[in-house]
């Protein structure tokens, strides 16, 4: 069935599309692979942005004491990674009695990179920020630390302030621009975005980018926006009602701009 959003004037054969995040660990079963095979389109992928850890001078000037902390909430591997490494780099050595809050039970078990996770005291969500607040209310008396990005969700941050926890938010890395020096958009004819961010970098790379037939596509109401913000037409937005993901929205669209 025909999408009513799709702008008729715009449809167009897709015989190439540029995904703007990195290639699937296990490409051959991922979703991007079956729409490739099924509809015999090239599907790339490039990543757009890259993330990159706050030097430790830059760190110092957030005047945030880490071991004044007895909590560290982390919501994400980069930010386990790139916590450490700073620690190293600023010789801090992690008492044994922090505590240390992760989102799901995947990553509490990735501490043990850094940690000796059998002597320490460490909790888990399930799988979403709100899970680990559920984890979080029970420990309302810690003073906790969360290692973050400049760009993060506001769910925890939210959740601290509204109950009046003791938290510091420290940036431990940044999202930047990759370099798409070796790009040849005009090998594709569609693009793919997951962020604002991703949005950016386009223009960042290809400061006199200029759309023209290429067919824009992006996840979530914020990466719409950016696109919208820059003055590109948006042919497709996921999540759709009859399209959850962005594969299967990228798909209403091929199935009807080449007339499978």
């Amino acid at each position: 069935m025909a999408d009513a959003n799709l702008n008729k004037d715009r449809l167009k054969v897709v015989k190439s599309i540029l995904i703007s995040q990195p290639k699937p660990d296990n490409n051959e079963k991922s979703p991007y692979s079956e729409l490739a095979t099924k509809y015999g389109i090239k599907v790339d992928f490039r990543p757009f942005i890259q993330v990159e850890p706050l030097p430790a001078k830059d760190f110092r000037k957030q005047k945030i004491n880490i071991l004044e902390h007895t909590a560290i909430v982390f919501t994400s591997k980069n930010a386990i990674d790139f916590f450490f490494k700073l620690c190293e780099e600023m010789k801090i050595e992690m008492p044994p009695e922090m505590k240390y809050f992760c989102i799901t039970e995947q990553q509490s078990n990735y501490l043990q990179k850094y940690i000796v996770i059998r002597k320490r005291k460490i909790f888990h969500g399930v799988r979403t920020a709100a899970d680990l607040i559920e984890v979080i209310k029970k420990h309302k008396t810690e003073k906790f630390l969360y290692p973050c990005s400049e760009i993060r969700r506001d769910e925890i941050p939210l959740y601290m302030e509204k109950n009046a926890i003791k938290y510091s938010e420290a940036i431990i890395y940044r999202t930047v621009a990759s370099n798409l020096a070796d790009v040849n958009l005009k090998d594709y004819d569609m693009i793919g975005f997951f962020s604002p961010s991703g949005v950016h970098s386009l223009f960042t790379n290809f400061p006199d980018f200029q759309q023209g037939d290429m067919r824009i596509a992006a996840f979530g109401p914020t990466t719409a926006k950016a696109v919208l913000e820059h003055n590109l037409i948006l042919d497709i937005q996921a999540p759709q009602p009859n399209a959850p993901s962005m594969t299967g929205a990228i798909e209403l669209y091929i199935r009807e701009a080449n007339k499978i």
